[in-house]
């Protein structure tokens, strides 16, 4: 028997532990553009699933942003089919955000990718996020200086409020294994022209930064980026088990919204009291906290002389006797 192509194997091995909690003969959906790594991902788990009887589902989202968004699609779709796999094709609205096309983008894809999973029963949806992908959030989070959360990168398996998972299983993997795979499968793959266009920040971290960090300090800056995420990631998992268990002592119900003890923020170290304070807008109300915005609350405990309500995004901030009460706008 010819040996299994080391590309092959090693992407197929991610799938296998990553949906070793998948259980036999429920359904996952593949998120699936055409492009090398949502291809290799899909196969993989086509092949994976066969023996257990996982149900796999390929949802392809057209953002409509490009000139022949159909026909890619279509063509994803297709070599869904072809490997074995039912496909989905969604057409989306991508409304503007003041966070910038990418972000919208990114969220109207999720949303559907999360309709898709809810009308098929699903019970993961998979990405096909590589290390290398990895590697390009952190550095990008590093450079808006928006702290730990955002170097923690993307999380290898996480749970939404609905209690879908999302698993990344290609994390671990580099991009150039993806392209590895498809090449030994004799799998065409499409290329995005968006991941060339130099007006996304992405984009410029991936061609223009990388490279050069990679010339100028050495190889392996990719996987060490990633180790940083990982690392921090379960640092913050610790942490938010300590907050959990502090909070259960120091918030209370109020009206239309929720109270934290002025004393006890005030008496936990600046980044527990920061962190409790990001957790309790983000818990209630849905929404996450500038740095800024949360060195505003901090000081209705730390620095208190009478200021007024803080404007939050959907809530507000006031000091009301003991309490820091957070009420909905």
């Amino acid at each position: 028997m010819p040996s299994l192509p080391p590309a092959v194997a090693e992407i197929r091995r991610a799938v296998r532990i990553a949906i070793a909690d998948v259980p036999d003969g429920a359904g996952i959906v593949v998120a699936l553009s055409g492009g090398a790594d949502s291809l290799a991902l899909a196969a993989a788990c086509a092949f994976e699933a066969r023996s257990r009887q996982i149900r796999v589902i390929s949802a392809t989202i057209d953002h409509g942003l490009q000139a022949g968004s159909a026909d890619a699609a279509a063509q994803a779709s297709e070599k869904a089919e072809a490997l074995g796999i039912r496909s989905i094709v969604r057409r989306v609205s991508v409304a503007e955000s003041a966070d910038g096309p990418e972000a919208a983008a990114r969220d109207a894809r999720y949303a559907a990718l999360r309709a898709i999973a809810s009308e098929e029963h699903a019970a993961a949806v998979l990405l096909g996020h590589t290390l290398d992908d990895q590697a390009e959030t952190v550095l990008l989070g590093l450079a808006r200086g928006s702290g730990a959360a955002s170097l923690q990168g993307m999380a290898p398996v996480r749970e939404d409020n609905d209690r879908m998972l999302w698993l990344r299983p290609l994390l671990s993997v580099r991009r150039d294994t993806t392209r590895a795979f498809c090449a030994a499968s004799d799998i065409e793959v499409w290329d995005d022209p968006h991941n060339t266009d130099i007006r996304f920040a992405r984009v410029r971290a991936r061609t223009r930064v990388l490279p050069v960090l990679e010339a100028e300090l050495g190889p392996g800056i990719a996987e060490a980026l990633a180790r940083t995420a990982e690392q921090l990631r379960e640092d913050a998992e610790a942490f938010d088990e300590m907050i959990h268990e502090t909070i259960e002592d120091i918030v209370e119900h109020a009206e239309a919204g929720i109270s934290v003890s002025v004393a006890a923020l005030a008496a936990n170290p600046a980044a527990l009291r920061n962190r409790i304070i990001r957790l309790v807008v983000d818990s209630e109300f849905g929404v996450g906290l500038t740095r800024v915005q949360t060195l505003e609350v901090a000081r209705l405990a730390t620095d208190w002389s009478g200021q007024g309500p803080i404007d939050l995004p959907g809530c507000s901030a006031h000091r009301h006797g003991g309490r820091i009460v957070f009420t909905a706008r």
